[in-house]
C-alpha cells in the first residue's frame, strides 16, 4: 500500500494495583459487594463533628472501614487517596476506650498521620480502622479542618480547607 502506514494494534493497558488492600477496596466500591446489616444487627458507630455534635449514627458490618461507611452514608470524610494510605484526609479522632481496642497503626499510617491537622494521641486514618464487635458504640470525631479537602469542584461547608498549613 502506498501512502498508508499500518499501525500496530493497541494492547489493553495493564493496571497494576499497589496493594491487596487497594484491590479489595476497588472491588467493594465498584461491584457493590457490601451488604448492609439489618437495623439493630450491625455494629453501631456515632460520627461527631469537632464541636462534639452528633452528625449521624450508623451501623456497619464486621470488617467495614470507617472511610467506606462515611462515604456510603454521606458523612464528610474525603479519603483523597481512596484508602491506599497515601494522604491524611480521612483523619479521625477516637475515644481512648476504643482507640486502645485497635491494633497499633502501621508505619505508613503513622507517616500520613504526621501530616494531619489537629493530630491527637487517639488519631487514626478512617481508611485503616476496620469495625469489629468490640468497637460497638464507638464515637468517631471528625477534626475541624483537613488538608487537601477539595472534592468534585466544591468545598465542604462544615469543614475548613487549610491552604497554607
Amino acid at each position: 500500500m502506498v501512502g498508508r502506514v499500518e499501525r500496530p494494534q493497541k494492547r489493553p493497558r495493564r493496571v497494576r494495583i499497589a496493594s491487596r488492600k487497594r484491590e479489595v477496596y476497588i472491588l467493594r466500591q465498584h461491584h457493590g459487594s457490601l451488604t448492609r446489616p439489618k437495623p439493630g444487627e450491625g455494629i453501631t458507630i456515632h460520627f461527631h463533628d469537632s464541636s462534639n455534635n452528633l452528625i449521624k449514627t450508623i451501623e456497619g458490618n464486621d470488617g467495614d472501614s470507617l472511610l467506606d461507611l462515611a462515604h456510603e452514608h454521606d458523612i464528610d470524610m474525603e479519603g483523597a487517596c481512596e484508602g491506599s494510605v497515601a494522604c491524611s484526609t480521612c483523619h479521625v479522632i477516637l475515644t481512648p476506650e476504643h482507640y486502645d481496642k485497635l491494633e497499633e497503626p502501621e508505619d505508613d499510617e503513622n507517616d500520613m498521620l504526621d501530616m494531619a491537622f489537629g493530630l491527637t494521641d487517639t488519631s487514626r486514618l478512617g481508611c485503616q480502622v476496620k469495625l469489629s464487635k468490640d468497637l460497638e458504640g464507638m464515637i468517631v470525631t471528625l477534626p475541624s479542618a483537613t488538608r487537601n479537602f477539595f472534592v468534585d469542584g466544591k468545598l465542604n461547608s462544615t469543614r475548613r480547607l487549610l491552604l497554607h498549613p
